[in-house]
């Protein structure tokens, strides 16, 4: 029933995309008293970001930005020059497939798929289907750790995965202030081995505990979306991409179908 919920959330965020976001509110609410830091983004330069790319993952590797894509029929996964932008290799989804987050472990590039069920393992230097992994549930975020992957499906929980096979190993509930903290939705695995999470329906990112799943630090990017022209917000969707820049505490953040791409750095609210 949970996964139905959040299936249903997330197609009516989708269709009411221009009420969600004018002020926009945290949802879940973030409570100001919380205990967890409070932070914000201060950005260090703007890029350029196709805006008809519906964003689901983002992560870096080799100086190479790796994005995945949603929507059935216009789901890809595009490697581009990080220093550039040049587009460098794709590949679309068959159209029955709606792209979510992806990630690259090794040599093997992983990428899952919302409702379908079905991971994909790609060769990391042509992009070409290596094999095909089911999963139970639906399929959000991705991201690789040192141990293994770790994936999110909407709700509060995590989810281990072995970076070979795809399977399960372990589950972990996000906890902020002990209560769960649901809409986990795409994830950066950074060096010093948290998981940060895009909030759905919101603009906060979650620093999490990985072995704990307490959330130490929510991070406001707001000042991202309120930074663009109402030309510019006019059609876009919610926040979703955070990639680490590898050797640095700087991250890429974007959102679906935003124009710019933002090298921020995570600044805490005095």
């Amino acid at each position: 029933m949970g996964q139905m919920i959040a299936s249903l959330r997330r197609v009516l965020g989708v269709l009411a995309v221009p009420i969600l976001l004018v002020g926009c509110s945290a949802d879940p609410e973030v409570s100001a008293d919380s205990s967890a830091m409070r932070s914000t983004v201060t950005v260090v330069r703007t890029l350029e970001h196709d805006r008809s790319a519906f964003t689901q993952g983002l992560e870096i590797d080799d100086g190479e930005l790796y994005e995945g894509t949603g929507r059935k029929g216009s789901s890809y996964v595009r490697v581009s020059s990080l220093d550039t932008g040049k587009e460098l290799r794709r590949v679309d989804l068959p159209a029955e497939y709606f792209g979510e987050g992806l990630t690259v472990a090794g040599d093997t590039v992983w990428q899952i798929t919302w409702q379908n069920g079905t991971a994909f393992a790609r060769d990391k230097t042509t992009l070409a289907g290596a094999r095909e992994v089911g999963y139970d549930g639906e399929g959000w975020g991705l991201c690789a750790a040192a141990d293994g992957l770790v994936m999110s499906d909407g709700s509060s929980m995590l989810t281990f995965r072995d970076a070979d096979t795809f399977e399960a190993t372990g589950t972990v509930e996000v906890t902020l202030d002990g209560s769960p903290l649901e809409s986990l939705n795409e994830l950066e695995c950074a060096e010093d081995g948290s998981v940060y999470a895009n909030l759905w329906r919101t603009f906060d990112i979650a620093r999490i505990d990985p072995a704990t799943g307490t959330v130490s630090e929510i991070i406001d990017a707001e000042p991202l979306w309120n930074s663009m022209s109402e030309r510019e917000r006019d059609g876009a969707d919610v926040l979703n991409g955070i990639a680490q820049i590898p050797g640095t505490d700087r991250f890429l953040v974007t959102g679906k179908l935003w124009p710019s791409m933002f090298e921020v750095e995570f600044t805490p609210v005095e």
